[in-house]
């Protein structure tokens, strides 16, 4: 490995880390050694080619993971990777709560890892579930018709932050909390603005 390969981010990244630092390490040393670029993207390492992101290393309470990002494209032979959320659409992980797990699973992980390049490679895309196909929760339809302003303001969104509302909206079990969320967001939407803007 290359020390030119290093970014200096990365390096801070897994300095200052209390909890993974060997598992991002053994990481960062497998992903390099399939000649991808490493870059610094969305506060975590992220490994590219050609300019596309193929991985991502990240860490939580109870595991560390590599988060392909076209994962659901991946044939998974192994049965490793794991969908982080159900409304996750396209990216999967392989998750990890010790080293020695990683080293046993090196082969592997190279193997997806190559896997991921020549998915991007081939230029396959992900067909990602359109807006309009997500249930819009009935209180928040309610306001859109009771309003029409907020109906044209969140047409006029992103579909990405159409899906971020309707996701947080309906992520309430109980009507009430999924009214109050709707009424806390209105000004936000009628202002143009996402859910995390």
């Amino acid at each position: 490995m290359a020390e030119n390969k290093l970014n200096p981010k990365v390096n801070e990244f897994i300095s200052k880390s209390k909890k993974w630092k060997i598992e991002y390490e053994k990481l960062r040393n497998i992903v390099l050694d399939c000649e991808l670029t490493e870059e610094f993207k969305w506060m975590h390492p992220c490994y590219t080619y050609e300019n596309k992101n193929i991985v991502l290393i990240h860490g939580f309470k109870e595991y560390c993971a590599l988060l392909f990002h076209k994962g659901v494209l991946l044939k998974d032979t192994h049965g490793i990777l794991i969908q982080q959320t159900e409304n996750v659409q396209a990216a999967r992980q392989i998750r990890f709560t010790n080293v020695e797990e990683i080293v046993e699973m090196e082969n592997i992980l190279k193997a997806y890892i190559y896997e991921a390049i020549e998915v991007e490679k081939a230029g396959l895309e992900v067909n990602f579930k359109k807006t309009e196909e997500f249930i819009i929760p009935k209180e928040f339809q309610n306001k859109l018709n009771e309003i029409p302003a907020l109906k044209t303001a969140f047409e006029a969104l992103t579909p990405g932050r159409q899906r971020a509302y309707i996701h947080y909206f309906s992520s309430a079990k109980q009507s009430k909390t999924r009214e109050s969320r709707v009424e806390k967001y209105v000004q936000q939407i009628l202002d143009g603005k996402g859910l995390n803007d």
